[in-house]
């Protein structure tokens, strides 16, 4: 695929995999509209990219996702097409369920679920007009199976994949194409980011986490994702393993997985 002009929006575009994903694309001479909460960081993301003057900043906040609608319909008008939309947005969490608030799970779900949702279907119908298509959605190995201390953040990666696969189905005769990528550790923020109990951000990074893939790494994997139309995506260390020993052997994988809290 040549993503010379292709015009690809990606969300949590101000660290992490997001922000490796704008260098990679702006590179290949993509323009690029960038979101996430924090529009100084976007402003310096789209000033480290290699052609800045093919970025647009559009700030949103997915837990705020009955706002998209409004944010989403200027920028249609304004670009007219939407080749790529990458859902990459979200945020973590490490609680108990016996232990966490009922907000956090709320959270995760407006931030992780509903807000890829709402872009989502703001961005589809251009799609179907112009008969073709690419929507990418972060997902996790949670999206895969049940982590400890991660209920929320797992109960809304799963539900990404019933969304996402279905929206594949419907519209694969319209020229689109859903691709899943679900990493395992990534040496991102994420870790630090997470909630706790009580919906606080709780400061500590996980050793995983530390010790993950590199950024880019991911934001290469994931574009050569799209260039092969590939269904899903999975990368990492390891801990990808898991996919397949809890299809496998769900009973080993349940005695190892129920060791991790």
């Amino acid at each position: 695929m040549n993503f010379t002009d292709k015009k690809i929006w990606i969300t949590g575009a101000s660290s992490g995999i997001g922000e490796a994903l704008c260098y990679e694309l702006s590179a290949l001479g993509a323009f690029l509209i960038i979101s996430s909460r924090r529009q100084t960081e976007l402003e310096r993301v789209k000033n480290n990219c290699q052609n800045p003057d093919k970025v647009k900043i559009v700030p949103l906040d997915l837990e705020n996702y009955r706002s998209i609608a409004e944010i989403a319909k200027p920028v249609l008008e304004e670009v007219k097409s939407i080749d790529i939309l990458i859902n990459n947005g979200g945020m973590s969490q490490r609680a108990l369920v016996i232990d966490e608030d009922l907000s956090v799970v709320e959270k995760m779900m407006k931030i992780n679920f509903f807000g890829a949702v709402a872009l989502t279907k703001e961005v589809l119908p251009k799609m179907v007009e112009q008969k073709h298509g690419h929507i990418v959605c972060m997902s996790s190995l949670a999206g895969k199976f049940g982590i400890p201390l991660r209920s929320g953040y797992a109960a809304a990666k799963h539900a990404l994949h019933g969304f996402f696969e279905t929206l594949r189905a419907e519209n694969y005769d319209n020229g689109i194409r859903v691709m899943m990528v679900c990493p395992g550790y990534v040496n991102t923020k994420v870790a630090i980011n997470a909630l706790d109990a009580k919906a606080e951000k709780r400061g500590v990074n996980d050793e995983g986490q530390e010790k993950g893939l590199d950024p880019k790494i991911m934001a290469q994997k994931i574009i050569k994702g799209i260039e092969k139309e590939k269904l899903e995506i999975t990368a990492g260390g390891s801990e990808t393993n898991g996919i397949w020993v809890s299809r496998f052997f769900p009973n080993l994988f349940a005695k190892i997985i129920r060791s991790k809290k």
